[in-house]
């Protein structure tokens, strides 16, 4: 191979060099940017990976272009992975747009433990973004590298090479005279509204669709089809759509382009195309996906989750000891400090689970407003004047027989209600005339999705819930160890989806009855568990942002609040929930089999008190420390061996940020850039909007 006819490119960073498809960034990995490969940085240093130009440095200091002066290569240098969020922070640039750089000068800074403090990947990516133009190919050589060392050799195609050999390079892209072509045979300019692209097509927004020469634009070369879907005129290019498309906004101009709305189609396209095709890896892409999204909801409350947890241990200490009674002021206003997060938690699920879905996050505040307003909270406790399918039918509407449950300390109906306001939020939109959206689209929102809560999914919870009271019951009859080896493997799953419900009424009565209960004891292994293994987690991890939750949240656990442990650490982390949940499975089976007997509501290792039987002192309390001995160990042990390692915070799953329609910048009227900016010396218009546009993928 010629010498002439090859591009070296250099490590931006010391570390582990990867192949870009291993990335954990489904754009890059998927090669959407182009050629390139990753690092998996062990110093901060970031150095110029090729001589050149440089042409853009993220406003948010994340990712810096450059384009080398004799083959004008576009090369893209980005520092993390959903490190835009970061505004900055870690980032130390010492370069600005126009500088002229050598390869292997320092150019930046990252601070990997505050990225990392910041549970976002440390992994710089590097992505050649016109490779489909300039290279035939890009060998990449793996392994250890120190920044500077020539880790990639890329082999220029033949127009290129010639170009360049005759000093002929093209000033203008190849894809103007299609961009031409297409913008005539699509109507011309003023029949775009806007354009946008996803991963292989041009999507234009047409005044007029029938202006559009269908077949004109089929028989161009370039163009691989035409289709026509959700109010899109999309034309099909394939890899080369993100030049393509710039040659078109040079030609009509950039007020016509919406750079959110063009990341959003991107990733959303990227995700489909990294969808599993068998039944099983689309069970797992979808219980993954929903992981994701309940950990997601539920992480901005962790902390205040688990600081109530703490606080409603104190509280039950100081009950248990007969500092504060039950009925005094003090333990009322001290109860409301610890309680609230959880009595309002569809509130706070509400507008978290909004953000992450992309629905309108104040309308899910209000929705989860709705299922906890204190009338329906009374409703849901009253009492049934009949049955329908095993349902206590407590209320009516208008003069239908309805069950209202309660959905205090619930998660997931509000998680589904957010999904279902993602889908109905764009079709209100669409149908409901501009100037009646403000008013309208929240009131049908509100009315829709509390009413699909309160009249369909709450029932279908109770109606699970029934059911698996009397499994659980039958269970328990037939025996008491395997009961507690079951509930106590799964209480926790039972948790995460509402319908442990059932088996708070079986404690209840239990209690009333015999003043007593069993399944009690099995439900306070499950809290240890999660406590004995997050225990693991804050011990073992070097992370400052691990421990930091992982402290808290064992506190919490053992004061018999879960949520901080479970969402926080170990379901987030997957195998973490597992090896708890067997541990859970081991204390719930000797809490079985030695009849461990529970006298109380308080549970987990704050409520020992529990466990001492009011006529005297017997096995049940000896029984309690033995099975929660063996659950700590058990759910540590696995946890500290296969549970977690730190490296499990850059691999796992987290569902991608979808943004609410009112939040980006498209409008139907004004189509407005979104608000990703570079810096350039003039402080003018962004010249390189391909860079923009790859940059602003990260927003989502």
């Amino acid at each position: 191979m010629a010498k002439e006819q090859t591009v070296k490119i250099l490590a931006p960073v010391s570390g582990d060099v990867m192949t870009l498809d291993t990335v954990k960034d489904p754009v890059f990995s998927a090669g959407m940017m182009g050629l390139g490969f990753g690092v998996q940085p062990t110093s901060g240093q970031v150095v110029a990976p090729v001589s050149g130009k440089v042409t853009m440095v993220a406003e948010t200091k994340h990712a810096i272009g450059f384009t080398t002066p004799d083959d004008h290569l576009e090369v893209l240098v980005h520092l993390g992975i959903d490190t835009v969020d970061l505004k900055g922070a870690p980032f130390d640039v010492q370069v600005a747009v126009g500088d002229d750089v050598q390869a292997g000068d320092v150019i930046a800074t990252m601070n990997l433990e505050a990225i990392v403090a910041a549970n976002r990947q440390t992994t710089v990516i590097l992505a050649v973004t016109n490779s489909s133009d300039k290279l035939e190919l890009l060998d990449v050589t793996t392994g250890q590298k120190t920044a500077g060392d020539v880790t990639a050799t890329g082999r220029l195609n033949a127009n290129t090479f010639n170009a360049k050999r005759q000093n002929r390079l093209p000033k203008a892209g190849k894809y103007d005279q299609l961009a031409t072509d297409i913008v005539a045979n699509v109507g011309g300019v003023d029949n775009i509204n806007s354009l946008i692209h996803c991963i292989t097509r041009l999507r234009f927004y047409l005044k007029d669709e029938s202006k559009a020469n269908d077949d004109a634009i089929r028989n161009l070369k370039g163009v691989i089809d035409v289709a026509k879907a959700g109010g899109q005129y999309q034309v099909v290019i394939g890899p080369a759509v993100t030049d393509v498309y710039d040659a078109v906004i040079k030609q009509i101009g950039p007020h016509f382009s919406n750079d959110s709305a063009t990341a959003q189609a991107v990733a959303e396209t990227a995700a489909a195309a990294n969808r599993p095709t068998t039944a099983w890896g689309k069970v797992k892409w979808g219980f993954s996906s929903l992981i994701g999204v309940i950990t997601g909801s539920m992480i901005p409350v962790i902390g205040l989750l688990a600081a109530s947890g703490i606080l409603k241990g104190i509280l039950a200490l100081l009950t248990t000891f007969k500092v504060v009674s039950t009925t005094a002021p003090t333990y009322v206003i001290i109860n409301a400090m610890g309680d609230s997060v959880f009595y309002f938690l569809p509130i706070f699920v509400g507008f978290t689970a909004g953000k992450k879905l992309g629905a309108d996050p104040v309308i899910m505040g209000i929705i989860g407003g709705v299922l906890t307003y204190p009338a329906i909270v009374t409703m849901a406790s009253g009492k049934a004047t009949g049955t329908l399918l095993g349902m206590g039918i407590n209320a009516d509407f208008f003069g239908l027989p309805v069950h209202i449950a309660s959905y205090t300390y619930s998660i997931f109906p509000m998680i589904a209600g957010a999904w279902l306001a993602s889908k109905l939020e764009p079709w209100l939109k669409r149908v409901i005339p501009t100037v009646l959206r403000m008013i309208f689209v929240p009131l049908f929102e509100v009315v829709i999705v509390s009413g699909a809560i309160l009249l369909f999914l709450g029932p279908i919870i109770t109606v699970l819930s029934t059911g698996l009271a009397n499994l659980i019951v039958w269970i328990y009859n037939l025996s008491p160890a395997i009961s507690g080896l079951i509930i106590g493997g799964f209480y926790q799953v039972l948790v995460i989806f509402g319908l442990h419900w059932a088996v708070i009424p079986i404690v209840a009565n239990d209690i009333a009855t015999t003043g007593h209960s069993y399944l009690n004891a099995i439900v306070s292994a499950t809290m240890v568990a999660q406590g004995g293994a997050v225990l693991a987690i804050a011990l073992k991890s070097k992370l400052a942002n691990i421990q930091e939750l992982a402290w808290p949240a064992t506190i919490s656990a053992f004061c018999g609040v879960t949520e901080p442990a479970m969402y926080g650490i170990n379901l987030k982390y997957g195998r973490a929930f597992i090896t708890a949940s067997i541990g859970a499975a081991v204390g719930g089976f000797l809490t079985g089999l030695l009849s461990v007997n529970m006298w109380g509501f308080t549970g987990s290792l704050i409520g020992f008190t529990s466990f001492v039987n009011p006529k005297g002192l017997d096995f049940s309390f000896y029984g309690f420390l033995i099975a929660s001995a063996a659950t700590i160990i058990v759910s540590f042990a696995l946890t500290w061996m296969f549970g977690f390692k730190d490296e499990d915070v850059n691999a796992v799953k987290v569902a991608p940020k979808k943004r609410h329609l009112g939040a980006t910048a498209y409008h139907e009227a004004g189509f407005e850039r979104a608000d990703f900016q570079v810096k350039s010396g003039s402080g003018g218009p962004l010249e390189n909007t391909s860079l923009c546009k790859y940059a602003a993928i990260d927003k989502f």
